[in-house]
């Protein structure tokens, strides 16, 4: 079976975990401090602060820029719902706009009808690895006062018009073992702001600003040395393995239908976290159907995330068509950088035979 992710771990990152162990400076400390200004420069942005999880790099970005109760949030109802949770974390309330159906992303014209006074800050995700379009986001954001916390938490190395996400508003990423790099867990926060990140840094432990001085109330969200030395190897590797995701998606565009194939805006570099197609026809027998020629496919995300229980029960019952009907029809396909050229001629195969199979 071709998995539909493949974590790679190699020599350096077992030595750099060795040499962390053998120093004895397990929690965060230097290599924690190595990984941030690794990954700022590589981001293009001043700052970065670690934190134990992508999603708490949401929460945390938030409340630096002081979302909180009675406060509203828009962002999409088409990703993992720790998009629309780290708002609820804060006390304020998610108002998710409709996707463009060509991306996945935020529509901007949605998100400007559903400002209101209320409105204290807007988080676009950069799903699958597509940057949203952020220059009308950007614009909309400062004509109405708007903060920017960009979920590019499936986005590492993705760039909008020449520019790197993350670098827009406070970017936050995630190191989980299936995104394009991994510290095992982990999450990461971009910014130009210093303010910003004065409180990021007190609010990942538990509100210091020096030892034992609690300035406001905070969270243990600390990422350990063992796995910023992971991360840091891994940075080493990231433009490589970004090289072969892109090969890999462009493989794939190239061999399959194009009505069922991801769209690439011509002012984006998609690093393809997921390559996503378009499922014409019955997308649970698609699934089972690649699994018997031994490609593992996969749903992100079957359920929009207004339309989840806990929501229901929170009385959202939002009319967003274009993200309920991308959750019937999206299904990912191996896209990893670990995939043979032998691996990606069979995914090319199998889901062409299935896609006749299908197809209504």
């Amino acid at each position: 079976m071709i998995p539909i992710a493949r974590p790679l771990i190699g020599d350096e990152e077992k030595a750099a975990v060795m040499a962390v162990l053998e120093s004895g400076q397990l929690a965060q400390g230097s290599r924690v401090a190595e990984f941030e200004r690794r990954f700022a420069e590589r981001c293009g942005t001043v700052f970065a602060v670690a934190t134990s999880s992508g999603t708490t790099a949401l929460h945390l970005a938030l409340l630096a820029h002081g979302i909180g109760p009675g406060d509203e949030v828009i962002t999409t109802s088409f990703s993992f719902i720790a998009t629309a949770n780290s708002v609820l974390f804060t006390g304020a309330k998610p108002v998710f706009a409709d996707i463009d159906p060509a991306t996945y992303n935020l529509d901007v014209d949605h998100v400007a009808r559903l400002i209101t006074p209320r409105t204290k800050a807007v988080i676009p995700v950069h799903l699958y690895g597509h940057p949203a379009d952020m220059g009308p986001l950007m614009e909309l954001a400062t004509q109405h006062g708007l903060a920017v916390v960009e979920d590019a938490c499936q986005a590492h190395g993705a760039r909008y018009r020449e520019r790197t996400v993350g670098t827009f508003g406070a970017g936050c990423f995630s190191f989980y073992p299936t995104k394009n790099m991994t510290s095992g867990e982990g999450g990461m926060v971009t910014t130009n702001d210093e303010m910003i990140v004065e409180r990021l840094r007190m609010l990942r432990q538990h509100g210091m600003n020096r030892q034992y001085h609690h300035e406001m109330l905070g969270f243990n969200f600390r990422l350990t040395d063992l796995q910023a030395a992971v991360g840091v190897a891994q940075l080493d590797k990231l433009d490589d393995w970004t090289a072969a995701r892109i090969a890999n998606g462009g493989y794939y565009t190239t061999h399959l239908p194009q009505e069922v194939a991801p769209m690439v805006r011509s002012d984006c570099e998609h690093v393809y976290h997921q390559y996503t197609l378009r499922i014409p026809g019955d997308r649970d027998q698609a699934v089972a159907l690649l699994a018997e020629r031994g490609v593992q496919a996969r749903v992100y995300y079957p359920m929009p995330i207004h339309k989840q229980p806990f929501y229901q029960d929170m009385g959202y019952h939002d009319q967003l068509p274009h993200a309920e009907r991308a959750s019937h029809q999206v299904l990912s396909i191996p896209v990893h950088p670990s995939i043979t050229a032998e691996e990606r001629s069979q995914v090319v195969q199998a889901v062409n035979e299935v896609l006749e199979l299908v197809s209504v």
